[in-house]
């Protein structure tokens, strides 16, 4: 406080009587950031707020005061972080936040331009804002996980100190700074390409050509979306008047493969072959039975059943099939023997039966 002269003692002084002010408009930077961004659906890695503590502007006082000519000219009283899983969310943030707080063009910076041969953990954009309301201005700072983990590493090492390192540390730290560039703007590009390919995908299944689709993971959701066991699943339904309960079928795909399904058409003929006796099983499991909720997977679950039987899997089939479903334990026996039994009256069984 001893370097402070009176200029800059009053502004600290003012500091300490408009505290409780800057939390408040900490509190309301991160409620309005917050909204906006579960409006969007935007996930990010994290949302920080800051008020500048006493010491630190003490400091910054210390260094330039004279710059500021009034408690307000400093721009960072209050600081606010968002960081982002990819380096185009900082370019969708920047719009939201231009929307609802008024932007002080002048003072910010976007240090992404710079493109300094050392600067990748410092790549933020910085938006100098304002809240309707208050007298001091806040920052905003924007940036990805892994420009942000790169700044916290170059502060702990003390690349950014100002205190001289040997060359060869320099080269090997500016070495990774180009690294984790390309990897950021990889992993951006991965998902943009991902995004494509989800909608090239969805686009196939809504023309019907199925055949075209490779199955996998994103392919088999898209599938599903679609709809194409609902009918099954309703038919099923009526047999009780059952309510359909929502069941990830993720755990279906190792299966439909280890049935030979390659493609989305393979999995749609695998339907269309075993759905009526598929839903015949099911007036056999549930006819005698009250229940009133049954699951999603009941459709595919039975074709899967179906398809085991009809070409000669018998008890051993179903076992890995609950095996893959349930995990293995001794249980999965006794439910391909039960399944095994409620199968055995129905048509396509007659040529198995043992």
């Amino acid at each position: 406080m001893e370097t402070l002269d009176l200029h800059c003692q009053l502004m600290l002084e003012e500091y300490r009587e408009v505290l409780p002010v800057l939390e408040s408009m900490k509190t309301e930077v991160l409620a309005q950031l917050d909204k906006v961004l579960g409006d969007s659906g935007l996930v990010v890695t994290a949302i920080e707020a800051r008020v500048k503590t006493e010491q630190s502007l003490a400091g910054k006082l210390a260094l330039k005061g004279s710059k500021y000519a009034t408690l307000s000219d400093v721009t960072d009283l209050v600081g606010a972080r968002i960081i982002t899983y990819y380096t185009y969310d900082v370019d969708r943030i920047a719009s939201m936040a231009e929307k609802i707080f008024e932007i002080d063009w002048a003072n910010s910076v976007d240090k992404r331009r710079l493109h300094q041969l050392d600067s990748f953990g410092y790549n933020s954009l910085h938006y100098i804002c304002r809240l309707p309301g208050y007298d001091y201005r806040f920052e905003l700072q924007l940036r990805t996980t892994l420009q942000h983990a790169w700044a916290a590493i170059n502060h702990d090492t003390g690349y950014k100190s100002g205190i001289e390192i040997p060359r060869e540390y320099m080269r090997r730290m500016n070495r990774l700074a180009g690294m984790l560039e390309m990897a950021d703007d990889e992993f951006s590009r991965i998902r943009t390409e991902l995004t494509d390919y989800r909608r090239r995908v969805q686009t196939l299944v809504k023309s019907g050509k199925l055949d075209d689709v490779l199955l996998d993971g994103d392919t088999f959701n898209s599938y599903l979306q679609a709809g194409r066991l609902n009918t099954l699943n309703k038919r099923i339904a009526a047999i009780n008047q059952a309510e359909i309960m929502n069941t990830p079928l993720t755990g279906y795909l190792s299966i439909l493969k280890a049935l030979n399904c390659h493609t989305l058409g393979d999995v749609d003929r695998l339907i269309k072959r075993y759905e009526d006796d598929a839903y015949l099983l099911a007036r056999h499991q549930l006819g005698n039975t009250d229940l009133d909720i049954i699951s999603s997977a009941i459709g595919l679950q039975n074709i899967c059943i179906v398809c085991i039987l009809s070409t000669g899997g018998g008890k051993i089939g179903l076992e890995r099939l609950f095996d893959a479903l349930n995990e293995q334990n001794q249980q999965n026996a006794v439910l391909a023997e039960l399944t095994y039994n409620q199968a055995s009256a129905l048509p396509f069984m007659q040529n198995f039966k043992s």
